[in-house]
């Protein structure tokens, strides 16, 4: 993993660094018409002034043309509507130009630096790092920030697209080592805010600003992960059993505050047991098992006889018997 990592850095080092090459060196579409339309002199110019004139005039029209040529061809430069262009004069800082067309002064004037001015998105992880209390972790995390400064930009710092880079896995690993898994893991909108601060802080003199920065995802080791798992579930059980727990007392509590209704009112007490039995009977037919305490308790014996005998004589009511 680690050395994925770097080749993975090396590479975007490589990459960046042929950006820059090819964007100090820069062709414009404008200065390679004016290239062209100065050759088409060039060689319109020879064609007409040969034999008509000194071979060393004919030399230097040549060299002077190839001049203007490549002077046009180098000097005219376009800045696109997101770039600013750091124009040093003989080394020193000379302004910024751009967006549109401008001229460079050939061998004096350079185009040290083209900025993006547009957001833009960096990736940045930090691996196997210890949180507060020593479990490694793997984050992955994206940062958005936005030069507001192209002089501070090109010239406080190197290669300033580098260095936010390195400042922000910098700050993560100093927040992930400072906070435990669980505030990593559930907190992730703070430790956002946490990094976007640390980070603007780092980069404020560079003229670079971080507008967001957002954790991807939070890896854990597997024997971690499944030690978790087991927690969490056995967490639920234990709730599980807890509202069960709550529930008997609550039923219980119903209860007593039932047999203290009935306690001084018999008659309320063999209605509640009539009704218990016709809902007994009519749910499972003419079985019906009930305690010998409630069967004393509630005269269910004398109720129950004259429910039997009712249905004995609604079963005879229905089979009539036979004519001899």
């Amino acid at each position: 993993m680690e050395k994925q990592t770097k080749a993975r850095e090396n590479l975007n080092t490589l990459a960046t660094r042929l950006n820059q090459i090819n964007n100090n060196v820069r062709v414009s579409g404008p200065g390679i018409a004016l290239f062209s339309l100065v050759m088409a002199l060039l060689v319109l110019g020879v064609a007409l002034l040969e034999g008509r004139v000194a071979e060393g005039w004919m030399v230097a029209y040549t060299l002077i043309l190839l001049a203007i040529a490549f002077s046009l061809l180098l000097g005219v430069q376009v800045a696109r509507q997101w770039e600013k262009a750091v124009v040093l004069r003989l080394g020193k800082f000379k302004g910024l130009r751009g967006p549109g067309v401008f001229m460079l002064l050939p061998i004096i004037d350079s185009a040290s630096s083209w900025i993006d001015h547009r957001v833009m998105v960096t990736p940045f992880s930090a691996e196997k790092t210890l949180t507060s209390d020593t479990v490694p972790v793997d984050v992955d995390a994206v940062l958005f920030w936005v030069v507001w400064d192209a002089e501070k930009a090109a010239l406080e710092v190197e290669d300033y697209r580098s260095a936010i880079a390195w400042a922000a896995q910098t700050a993560l690993r100093e927040v992930i080592g400072q906070k435990a898994l669980a505030e990593i893991l559930i907190g992730r909108a703070m430790m956002d805010a946490e990094l976007q601060k640390i980070i603007d802080e780092r980069t404020t003199p560079w003229g670079i600003t971080v507008q967001s920065v957002e954790i991807r995802d939070v890896i854990i080791p597997q024997v971690l992960e499944d030690a978790m798992s087991r927690q969490a579930q056995a967490e639920r059980e234990r709730q599980a059993r807890v509202i069960l727990g709550e529930s008997e007392m609550q039923i219980a509590h119903s209860f007593a505050e039932a047999s203290q209704a009935y306690q001084n009112n018999p008659t309320a007490l063999h209605l509640r047991a009539m009704n218990m039995l016709f809902e007994g009977l009519k749910e499972k037919g003419a079985l019906v098992i009930v305690p010998s305490s409630a069967v004393d308790t509630m005269n269910l014996g004398g109720i129950s006889g004259m429910v039997a005998m009712a249905q004995t004589q609604a079963l005879k009511g229905d089979n009539p018997p036979a004519q001899g």
